[in-house]
């Protein structure tokens, strides 16, 4: 209830110094003490020895003495005793994160920060070392690896380094703190230092679709329209086919030879089979059965020329009309065939809190705090996402069941981009050992890390403090001015630069498309399947002869003209 910004004016009582009140005089230092001497009419003005440590007993430290209606040294009583800290040391507690803390793996044992050189907080934290004159002692909390930021537990504290802070054991956190309402309620953050995007890391699915190949150039849509249009346009060919020959009937006469009784005999003004003796004149047996209109017009939509142009001028009009058509959807289908096989493959991912709330895959974060930030947001689509979320203390575990296509994992973009890195690293490393022989296949599918390119909120990201912090005011002054002189950004870009090298060639691999037979696939499985529908066709054919033509009494092995004709 106390706010430990106020200058505090208090009785020297010597029950204020006792040990379990030497917290509160790590945090209340704009205090002065009174005290007056038993047999004289002098007092003593004395304050809390910040930011010296309080070693055993409290020893305060005198200001001034009151002595005879003045101040014998005049002294500000309320000077600022946290711009400079005279070289103590501040217990800074931190883990191996990216991009805050990065913790060298060739670190001595020896070495009083821990092995960490590099990071962006750590980088920060230099700064205000140099600035307000401390040094650090960085140290990890209690089984970091599995505790990380903490949870609460049982017995009402918190673990990891959420709970080193908020036990008062360490003095500052670097540990990439959201400026959220969880965390404020544990412990105190400086003014945002940065805003990083917070997104999910999901499976990238490689679509082998090479069998689709020559249906991909169309939507289906447009499969349906063309499909629609060879019925009509056949149709159409064979009714103006119909109503041509009928006209030519009327009008005309031929000789026909009908065969009876193995006699031949002619005669004449008989219009009975005009197609038989005068189709190769007219071209209207092109069209003049219903079957075959279908598989000319196919012929031409798919660029086979007609063996003999229709005379019948209703058709040849249709047919340069028809040509014109084919030539537009041909013309079209070529350019998006091109298109397709240039174009790398196709790859499903999720790129929007849409597209993962509708799929049937589980996603989570680190801790109860994503969970709640989920949960407790007011769009409906977060809200759903938050329904399926599950807390990840595992964070190992959760990254390989991202790489099987069974998850989705939250956290900064920066992280993610760099256990991506990692990924791609262990899954080249295990190639090259499936190829040496020296590892068993151990491929879990045809899956790759994708980062979702929309952001689900843009999170400031804070330095953690003690609550009630007297070092916060001059924290957030020299960070204002770290982060106006563009360091950050300039440290985020080194402590990232590894990762991007290592990304380049990945990204540059990812646009290569190059020809191969697979993408021809299509093409293989269209012929397969003329095979398979001719020789079903052929055997068709040869049963319905054997079964059914020379099963007919009218049949003769030796006449078959005339069996045709009756026919």
């Amino acid at each position: 209830m106390l706010d430990f910004t106020t200058k505090f004016m208090l009785l020297h009582d010597r029950r204020l110094f006792t040990k379990q009140h030497h917290t509160i005089w790590t945090k209340v230092i704009n205090v002065v003490f009174i005290k007056k001497y038993r047999f004289k009419e002098i007092y003593e003005l004395s304050t809390v020895p910040y930011p010296a440590p309080i070693k055993g007993a409290l020893v305060t430290l005198r200001l001034d003495i009151w002595n005879k209606r003045n101040f014998q040294k005049k002294t500000d009583l309320y000077i600022d005793k946290v711009s400079d800290l005279q070289g103590n040391l501040l217990k800074v507690v931190t883990f191996n994160y990216i991009p805050s803390a990065i913790k060298n793996s060739l670190m001595n044992e020896n070495d009083e920060n821990s092995g960490y050189k590099k990071g962006l907080e750590i980088e920060v934290l230099k700064s205000l070392g140099s600035a307000m004159n401390f040094i650090p002692v960085i140290y990890e909390p209690i089984n970091w690896r599995t505790e990380q930021w903490g949870k609460k537990q049982i017995n009402g504290t918190i673990s990891g380094l959420l709970g080193e802070v908020w036990s008062a054991r360490a003095d500052l956190a670097l540990g990439n703190l959201h400026y959220t309402p969880y965390h404020l309620n544990i412990l105190d953050l400086s003014i945002p230092y940065n805003t990083e995007c917070l997104t999910f890391l999901t499976f990238e699915s490689k679509t082998d679709n090479s069998w689709k190949t020559l249906i991909l150039p169309f939507k289906l849509n447009m499969w349906v329209g063309v499909l629609f249009t060879l019925l009509i346009g056949g149709f159409l060919f064979y009714a103006f086919a119909t109503a041509h020959k009928h006209i030519e009937d009327s009008e005309n006469s031929i000789k026909i030879i009908q065969c009876d009784n193995q006699k031949t005999k002619i005669l004449k003004n008989k219009p009975e089979f005009n197609q038989f003796m005068n189709k190769d004149v007219t071209g209207l047996y092109l069209f003049e059965d219903i079957e075959n209109s279908i598989l000319y017009t196919y012929g031409m939509l798919v660029a086979v020329s007609l063996p003999k142009v229709p005379s019948g001028w209703a058709i040849r009009i249709l047919t340069g009309w028809w040509w014109i058509y084919c030539l537009l959807v041909v013309v079209a289908y070529k350019a998006s065939m091109t298109a397709i096989l240039a174009n790398p493959d196709t790859r499903i991912t999720i790129d929007t809190l849409d597209a993962l709330a509708d799929s049937n895959i589980n996603c989570g974060g680190w801790g109860e705090q994503s969970k709640e930030f989920f949960m407790t947001s007011l769009d409906k689509t977060g809200q759903r996402v938050g329904q399926k979320f599950q807390e990840v203390y595992e964070v190992d575990k959760a990254i390989d069941l991202v790489s099987k296509g069974q998850f989705a994992y939250y956290d900064n973009i920066y992280f993610l981009r760099y256990v991506k890195m990692m990924q791609n690293i262990k899954t080249y490393e295990q190639n090259v050992q499936l190829i040496n022989g020296t590892l068993n296949d151990t491929k879990n599918g045809d899956f790759t890390l994708h980062i979702m390119s929309s952001c689900i909120i843009n999170m400031p990201i804070s330095l953690g403090l003690q609550k009630n912090s007297p070092l916060k005011p001059a924290v957030d002054r020299f960070l204002r001015r770290v982060i106006e002189a563009g360091l950050v950004k300039k440290w985020l870009n080194d402590v990232m630069s590894d990762t991007v090298i290592l990304e380049e060639p990945q990204q540059i691999e990812e646009v290569k498309a190059l020809m191969d037979l697979k993408k021809l696939y299509g093409a293989i499985v269209i012929l397969v399947a003329g095979y398979i529908l001719s020789i079903l066709v052929l055997l068709i054919e040869i049963g319905y002869w054997y079964g059914v033509v020379k099963k007919d009494p009218l049949y003769d092995e030796y006449s078959l003209n005339c069996y045709y004709t009756h026919k």
